[in-house]
């Protein structure tokens, strides 16, 4: 199964967002490999705002060498690449209105990432408020759909299904105080049949059980984890208490 269909097959699945950036060392990775196997965390996405591809490389290989979980590249721009890597999200910020975030990126890497062996899903990407400025927003300049305009976030989002996106992406940013909310992506499901990923401000398991009742395929779960470690024993917990009640 291709890591598209692995997303679209069903609800309430986690991905675990590592910013290579704020990757300590090789021993903190290799604790946090660990405790997402012990957890069933169902994907590695690995990018940032502002990272290097010879961080990007790094952090690939290891996760590779050491879990068998599928590693999603989540890129912060055209260089933040690694062949070594399942997929890659390649994702257009049509929340905004940069060029280089809509196409410019995309142009820069295009003939590299279609030599490369993996799969590419093109992913429409948008930018919801949550209540403080984001790395994503100050690097790319822009601005933030307002989280309680839902009419703004569907119309979007139906235009990227409608220009052939595989994929919709909510996301909130990292540490925002507000996570996307639930209710959009229920009404986005009622209109299109896509598969959808939804992240930032996500720091509970009360949360994650909303949106995989709202019908989110994926759930991303980075800058908790990154202050807590541990929260990936409250998710193993969830896991098999959620398997159960299925």
């Amino acid at each position: 199964m291709n890591i598209l269909a692995k997303i679209h097959s069903k609800t309430g699945q986690l991905a675990l967002l590592i910013d290579p950036e704020k990757t300590k060392n090789e021993e903190h990775l290799s604790e946090l490999i660990k405790k997402a196997e012990f957890a069933a965390i169902d994907f590695f996405f690995i990018g940032g705002s502002t990272v290097t591809r010879k961080e990007i490389e790094t952090v690939v290989s290891f996760v590779k060498a050491h879990s068998v979980i599928p590693v999603v590249l989540f890129p912060g721009s055209g260089n933040q690449l690694s062949e070594q890597a399942d997929a890659l999200l390649f994702l257009n910020l049509l929340s905004g209105r940069n060029p280089d975030f809509l196409i410019g990126h995309h142009v820069s890497c295009a003939e590299e990432v279609l030599e490369m062996k993996i799969e590419v899903i093109p992913t429409s990407y948008l930018l919801i408020d949550g209540g403080k400025m984001t790395s994503v927003a100050y690097v790319s300049q822009t601005t933030p759909i307002p989280r309680e305009n839902n009419s703004i976030s569907l119309k979007t989002g139906i235009a990227g299904y409608l220009m052939g996106q595989k994929l919709t992406y909510f996301d909130a940013g990292s540490g925002a105080l507000h996570s996307v909310p639930p209710r959009l992506i229920e009404e986005l499901k009622k209109k299109i049949d896509t598969p959808v990923i939804v992240g930032g401000g996500i720091r509970s398991v009360e949360q994650i059980e909303a949106f995989k009742n709202a019908g989110a395929n994926v759930i991303v779960i980075g800058n908790k984890i990154e202050e807590n470690i541990d929260f990936l024993l409250d998710i193993e917990a969830y896991q098999k208490s959620s398997f159960r009640n299925d």
